[in-house]
């Protein structure tokens, strides 16, 4: 893997039609959920976002419940609305294609660790690691992605320091949980990189 990669490969189903998102410098941006199996059955929800002329070409009627092929890079902001600020990941599509073909969730990221690691275990005795990757990008701007380590590979995450540069492959994983604020809960998605294959670059 190439220093300061940021590859998504994903094949899947959209669940939703493309919709407006936001304006980024002389383009309007859409966004649609991606659903991707997994091996287990469950399905983790992708929010992928795309330049509408990527989607302008595709009629509404046709794009969802067929399967889609979309290639990106992973990408983060933190969103200021609302009480504190929420990191929001999603998917930058460069490449859309509607193709048949089994579901796919492939990434590789190279970057610097940004945060100590955090090793712990869950209730049914795994061991995993929680790290929160720097991905460099254009214009001096960097996507802070976290990531998710597990048994064999947790140990190893947990033995790097900040500023440790690290590549690894994975998949993206949606995970919803219940936050309350001010005695009121609502239900969210949180998104991580599980990670299956991992390497301290020295």
């Amino acid at each position: 893997m190439e220093k300061f990669t940021n590859r998504v490969e994903l094949h899947g189903i959209p669940a939703e039609p493309p919709r407006f998102s936001h304006f980024g410098g002389r383009e309007s941006f859409c966004t649609f959920p991606l659903e991707v199996a997994r091996l287990s059955g469950a399905a983790d929800r992708i929010n992928i976002v795309v330049e509408e002329s990527g989607v302008a070409s595709l009629a509404e009627t046709d794009f969802e419940r067929r399967d889609l092929d979309v290639t990106g890079e992973l990408r983060s902001y933190n969103n200021t609305c609302g009480s504190g600020n929420r990191l929001v990941i999603s998917v930058l599509a460069k490449r859309l294609a509607f193709t048949q073909g089994p579901d796919r969730n492939y990434v590789a990221l190279t970057g610097a660790l940004c945060k100590p690691p955090i090793l712990r275990q869950t209730p049914l005795g795994s061991t995993i690691c929680d790290l929160l990757l720097a991905v460099p990008r254009r214009a001096a701007r960097r996507d802070y992605l976290p990531c998710i380590a597990w048994n064999r590979a947790a140990r190893l995450a947990a033995a790097l320091s900040v500023g440790d540069t690290i590549a690894l492959e994975g998949r993206i994983q949606s995970r919803r949980y219940t936050k309350t604020e001010s005695g009121v809960s609502a239900e969210r998605t949180a998104f991580e990189v599980s990670i299956r294959e991992l390497e301290h670059i020295q």
